[in-house]
């Protein structure tokens, strides 16, 4: 039942977005501390940068100063004429994660895997190394949520997008305190993430400049179970952060839970029991979770 930090999944808190055609940018965002970064290459990308902004993601990707961060690159949608060039790029120079967006169905993962696969062989990459994350932006994509996340074994994160989805369903985005247009999406996105035994990122919040609302959106998804939020600003990364930490009170709570899970397997007990009850496996991974979310973050201010 033992189990180390080092061997339990990185946490995805955040996934930062960066232009793919902002050299800057490029060079420089990794100083502030995302989990994940995203160089996007969609929508961010004016039509007439879109050949410049895949070179100057594709240098970025091969510069040693990434090799502590997780890199994803956000490709253009499969069904348009960026979509293999894009790949093409990235993939040789080392991109972690690919994320496709407007993932409609499983096929559409599928597809990705199979020319990854291709690119892979071809560019004699380790076939299967590239992964997976899926953006779900329309009410066939949720209604698909589940065969989406389980299409490939490259898939390792699933991501709810809520303009086109909004579109999609005629309706409009809310305020912080009622978001109630998103919740069905949330919820299926959310469990077909757990089902595939997945992290699973919430849409982006725009007003950088509307931190309350920000903070109160944060605790919906937590509240739900969400890993983490995609975000637009590297001001958004702090307060996000901030808000998964646990508090000193739920440390404290998590330690006395592993020793009591260490004591009992040193025993050789097969029930693990704390303060005149048992604690379950589901339990006990979440106490290593919450101590690793303190490693990074510290606790709660």
């Amino acid at each position: 039942m033992t189990e180390t930090t080092e061997v339990m999944p990185r946490p995805r808190r955040s996934m930062l977005f960066v232009p793919g055609s902002n050299a800057s940018w490029l060079s420089t965002v990794h100083v502030y501390g995302a989990d994940t970064v995203m160089f996007d290459l969609e929508d961010s990308v004016a039509l007439r940068e879109k050949d410049t902004a895949r070179i100057l993601v594709r240098e970025a990707l091969m510069s040693p100063i990434w090799k502590d961060v997780e890199v994803c690159v956000r490709v253009n949608a499969i069904d348009t004429p960026f979509f293999r060039p894009d790949l093409e790029a990235i993939v040789p120079a080392g991109v972690a994660i690919v994320r496709l967006p407007m993932v409609r169905d499983a096929d559409m993962v599928r597809e990705l895997d199979r020319v990854l696969t291709e690119i892979e062989e071809k560019c004699g990459r380790e076939v299967g190394s590239t992964k997976c994350m899926a953006a779900v932006e329309s009410a066939s994509g949720v209604v698909n949520a589940v065969q989406i996340a389980k299409a490939s074994p490259r898939m390792v994160a699933i991501a709810l997008a809520a303009y086109d989805y909004m579109i999609d369903m005629h309706t409009v985005r809310g305020t912080a305190a009622d978001e109630s247009e998103l919740f069905y999406a949330r919820c299926a996105v959310l469990h077909a993430a757990r089902v595939a035994g997945i992290p699973c990122y919430d849409v982006v919040y725009s007003d950088v400049n509307d931190e309350e609302g920000f903070l109160r959106e944060i605790g919906i998804i937590k509240r739900l179970g969400f890993d983490g939020k995609s975000l637009v600003n590297p001001r958004q990364i702090e307060p996000l952060h901030n808000a998964y930490a646990p508090t000193e009170a739920e440390v404290d709570r998590a330690k006395r839970v592993i020793e009591a899970a260490d004591k009992a397997e040193a025993e050789g007990l097969g029930v693990v029991s704390l303060d005149g009850k048992m604690v379950d496996a589901p339990i006990v991974a979440s106490a290593y979770r919450t101590v690793r979310l303190a490693e990074l973050s510290g606790t709660r201010r």
